[in-house]
């Protein structure tokens, strides 16, 4: 079965680390033929690449005119929300929501954590985890995350497990729940078959994301297609894919 992907959720811009402007990453999705693309620079607590207040008002003005420039394709402004508490706190508050189109959210080091207990969860003791592991530390990302998409009108989970472990059935029941999905994410590539059936078990939808910090990478999700393919999900369990001919 050939699957295509018609839209790409997970893009950065020069707004954060990215190297191209959002105009050029609207290019490169038009130029693959996408029908929709979401910029979604690092939230606002980033502390080296997150994108300010002000400039997520010139982007949501960017937006729109690209909108009326380029009628063939919808651009969404997004955000790469941050989580900073261990009760699910993400770094974009209802002024910034106010602004965006879609939202995503993820754990991420450079995050400016709430509260010094949040820092030493989120970012010391994930750190010490890389080698010591430890399922108190799962649980307690998991839990976090799982606040988090029902504080928040979150819509993809990007790069689950990647950046903190996780529990994969846990976060995907909830996840289900809500109807948000996870992230196979091409860059990071952290998401395995393994990872993507136990997901599908229970019920969760997926987005493959090119996470793209270049124009020239988005719409690029070939190695998160072919995870999808041997994980054995289908056109129904893909929010972003069609099937050849839709």
């Amino acid at each position: 079965m050939y699957l295509n992907i018609f839209a790409d959720y997970h893009t950065h811009t020069i707004y954060s680390h990215g190297k191209g402007t959002i105009e050029e990453n609207v290019l490169e999705a038009r130029k693959k033929g996408l029908k929709e693309l979401a910029i979604t620079d690092h939230g606002p607590g980033h502390f080296l690449y997150g994108v300010s207040v002000q400039n997520l008002s010139k982007m949501r003005k960017e937006v729109d005119r690209l909108n009326g420039k380029y009628p063939d394709i919808r651009v969404l402004l997004g955000v790469e929300a941050n989580v900073i508490s261990m009760e699910g706190q993400l770094d974009v508050d209802q002024r910034v929501l106010s602004m965006l189109d879609i939202l995503l959210a993820g754990y991420h080091f450079g995050a400016v954590p709430a509260t010094l207990r949040d820092g030493y969860h989120i970012h010391l003791k994930n750190f010490a985890g890389r080698w010591t592991g430890c399922a108190r530390v799962r649980e307690n990302n998991t839990r976090a995350l799982i606040a988090a998409i029902n504080r928040y009108p979150v819509k993809i989970i990007t790069h689950p497990g990647a950046k903190a472990d996780i529990d994969t059935g846990m976060l995907a029941r909830a996840a289900a729940e809500k109807g948000v999905a996870l992230e196979i994410n091409s860059s990071h590539r952290f998401m395995t078959e393994d990872y993507v059936r136990i997901a599908k078990q229970e019920g969760a939808k997926f987005v493959l994301g090119s996470d793209a910090h270049t124009p020239q990478r988005v719409g690029d999700v070939k190695a998160a297609f072919e995870v999808a393919v041997r994980a054995g999900l289908t056109p129904g369990d893909i929010i972003n894919v069609e099937e050849e001919g839709v």
